[in-house]
């Protein structure tokens, strides 16, 4: 049995030393350095080539190499029996939070304003802002989405979160379903976009939904750019109906320099990388899913393919 690394935009070469690290018994070759397709059982694919699974006669599994597998799911020759598995993280996670928290509280704290009087030697004053009165609401419960939800809660926000099944969270009131979607949004000083691309959540950010949340609020994307629809989001911040908005991900990566998200003044952009995965971390869990398919035992974190994730 042998493991290949499909890894483009991703040093490769990382995740080798990591996985040999771990396991030096498994044998990790790097596409497409892997001599003939035959014996290679199981794969760790992000921005997978086109025509690849065809070259891999013997794979009985693939890895997403990161929490996301819209781009696997997406691909039309990705065989239909072929199990996909999805890493559940907690260094990922732990930087998800990071990157919301900082701009939850760069928000919350003002400090735009307060680098713009420090420029002009102004000192200005303004209450500090009540946090167990703000409302932070989490589309998408998941791993990451309920780390970064605990910990909103832990720092006093009011913290609510939404996914397509009920959870239930120390601390955070949930919502779920359909159903209960509008009154999620209706409660929203800052909405963070942390769900998994399906077909049920592609444009799940559109005029429809902004025009729920509370006017004035602030919306936060780091889950993928299909969530949004880039005309509705621009439409509602010039309306005011939102205020500022956060993107790490979009339709188009990398962002093109035309594009109007660039210079639009409320808007922060930042270039995919509020969480990245740590190979070191991940490659333990990757090295238990290979002897588990050696060994003809249940993955970790199998990807339902009706769900999306």
């Amino acid at each position: 049995m042998t493991l290949v690394l499909i890894t483009e935009g991703m040093d490769a070469q990382d995740w080798r030393r990591a996985l040999i690290r771990v396991a030096p018994e498994i044998d990790v070759r790097i596409w497409p350095d892997v001599g003939r397709g035959e014996g290679i059982t199981f794969a760790v694919a992000w921005n997978a080539p086109e025509g690849i699974w065809a070259a891999l006669p013997d794979l009985r599994a693939v890895s997403s190499a990161g929490a996301g597998v819209d781009r696997l799911l997406a691909d039309p020759d990705l065989p239909a029996d072929l199990p996909v598995v999805r890493l559940v993280d907690e260094r990922l996670a732990g930087g998800m939070a990071e990157y919301v928290l900082l701009h939850v509280l760069r928000i919350h704290r003002r400090l735009a304003e307060l680098q713009a009087a420090q420029a002009e030697r102004r000192w200005i004053g303004f209450a500090t802002p009540d946090t167990p009165a703000t409302t932070v609401g989490v589309l998408g419960l998941g791993a990451i989405g309920s780390d970064v939800a605990l910990k909103l809660a832990a720092i006093g926000f009011r913290t609510i979160g939404w996914s397509r099944s009920h959870k239930e969270l120390h601390g955070v009131e949930t919502f779920s379903g359909t159903a209960e979607l509008r009154e999620f949004l209706g409660l929203c000083d800052y909405c963070v976009c942390l769900l998994p691309l399906t077909p049920d959540t592609a444009g799940i950010l559109n005029a429809e939904t902004m025009a729920l949340l509370p006017k004035g609020s602030h919306l936060i994307n780091a889950g993928r750019g299909g969530h949004v629809v880039e005309a509705d989001l621009l439409a509602a911040l010039d309306s005011g109906r939102i205020a500022s908005a956060t993107l790490d991900v979009f339709a188009t990566e990398p962002l093109p320099p035309a594009h109007p998200f660039w210079r639009h003044p409320a808007i922060t952009v930042t270039p995919h990388n509020a969480a990245d995965t740590v190979p070191l971390s991940a490659a333990s869990q990757i090295a238990e899913n290979y002897t588990r398919l050696s060994q003809g035992r249940p993955l970790l974190n199998l990807v339902d393919r009706g769900r999306g994730y």
